[in-house]
């Protein structure tokens, strides 16, 4: 296998041009559209992004929503779903759902790289062994689908002659039906996908019902050919990045990722870099951009790619950020939906949010700035971008709790 070395002259970067390539990489050096946000700008994201994280968590707003609000401002919602869930002469199916870095919604014509079998098994292998033991619920649950989809594992489950009974109390996500089982199991491998959903429920159907005709027919690529060209996403996305981090992207296995690396980058196509502070070699694609300096604001979300790498971020940031929703309440430290604040190429704050649709405001319990930040700008420049977020949500206004050394600033800063 190929083994990446570091050559004997490397260009070094610093700590800020990485951040600044980085940002450019994901679309926040751009200015924001000056009228509606159209399906060309949600095709121009993509093409940066790659991926958009799919998760339950709506206590603010569902995560595939947020990073274009954060790169593009406020934008009808029903531009992802159309893209993602429906199609039509006019608006033919732009995104498939699969297991990319987590469950995400990703480019149709992407959809044979992460089937090739470059990427690793996830946690559905496990379920191989109930296919094992009941081989012909596999055949009962496609005819099913073929007959009913798009069609939700309850529906299924009954049509099946299973029971058709709500979760008990307390159980856990992975305490499921054999039929769901079944269902996940046969979307990991591909044989089922997302018709579409409803209420966020998936509902299965048919490969061939959602992709489109060239995607199916598209060429086979080896599980080399597409880990490399899985790579080179990853490294557009990312800009400049170690190869754990181009790996995490698409959560390819190590031996594979290092491979497609060593290739790429005896190919020309990817350049070793050293980044000061950084303990690994990192790499970028020849001519990434590097803008002087980033301007403007954002509310990112949990999942946002530009932050979902935890280590990275507090490389790229100084910015330690862990997602606390699984913690204890009295043992967090900032919340249970924490949103970072960019402004001006730095992460200067966190908030805490929840979405009151019953009161009709955007509650903010927590707010909290970092160290060193010029807190009456920040707390300016979040008060607004929290008022652009309330007005996208269609929600009335913000509240501010008070917990946080930004909260007192925060609440002064909005009318």
């Amino acid at each position: 296998m190929p083994v990446v070395t570091a050559p004997s002259a490397v260009d070094t970067l610093g700590p800020a041009a990485a951040r600044r390539a980085a940002l450019a990489a994901q679309g926040f050096a751009d200015p924001l559209p000056t009228g509606p946000v159209t399906r060309r700008h949600l095709v121009r994201t993509l093409h940066r992004i790659r991926l958009l994280q799919l998760d339950s968590v709506n206590v603010a707003v569902r995560a595939h929503y947020m990073p274009l609000f954060s790169r593009l401002g406020t934008y009808e919602p029903a531009l992802v779903d159309d893209a993602a869930w429906a199609h039509s002469g006019r608006k033919p199916r732009l995104l498939v759902e699969y297991w990319a870095h987590e469950a995400s919604l990703l480019p149709v014509e992407d959809w044979p790289l992460v089937r090739s079998g470059a990427k690793r098994e996830g946690w559905w292998r496990h379920y191989g062994s109930l296919v094992d033991r009941h081989p012909g619920l596999v055949g009962d649950v496609l005819a099913a689908v073929k007959e009913l989809g798009p069609v939700g594992a309850g529906t299924l489950e009954a049509a099946l002659g299973g029971p058709a009974r709500p979760r008990p109390p307390g159980a856990s996500w992975w305490e499921r039906s054999d039929v769901k089982r079944i269902c996940e199991y046969l979307f990991g491998i591909g044989v089922l996908t997302t018709g579409t959903r409803r209420h966020f429920q998936r509902l299965y159907d048919l490969p061939e019902r959602v992709l489109p005709p060239h995607v199916l027919a598209a060429p086979a690529l080896s599980e080399e050919e597409a880990a490399r060209a899985l790579i080179r996403r990853s490294a557009s996305a990312l800009a400049v990045a170690t190869e754990p981090d181009l790996r995490d992207y698409y959560r390819l296995g190590p031996t594979r990722s290092r491979r497609a690396v060593a290739e790429l980058v005896e190919a020309g196509e990817l350049e070793p870099v050293q980044v000061r502070g950084w303990r690994h070699l990192a790499y970028r694609v020849p001519g990434a951009r590097v803008p002087r300096r980033v301007t403007g604001r954002a509310l990112l979300a949990p999942f946002d790619p530009l932050i979902w790498a935890r280590d990275r971020t507090e490389r790229l940031f100084g910015f330690r950020y862990r997602i606390e929703i699984y913690v204890p309440e009295p043992k967090r430290e900032y919340g249970y939906y924490v949103f970072p604040f960019l402004l001006d190429g730095e992460l200067v704050a966190r908030v805490d949010l929840k979405a009151d649709r019953k009161a009709g405001v955007l509650r903010v319990p927590g707010a909290f700035a970092e160290s060193g930040v010029e807190v009456p700008r920040v707390a300016a420049e979040l008060a607004g971008a929290l008022r652009e977020m309330a007005g996208w949500l269609e929600l009335d206004g913000v509240v501010v709790g008070e917990r946080g050394d930004l909260a007192a600033p925060l609440t002064t800063a909005l009318p």
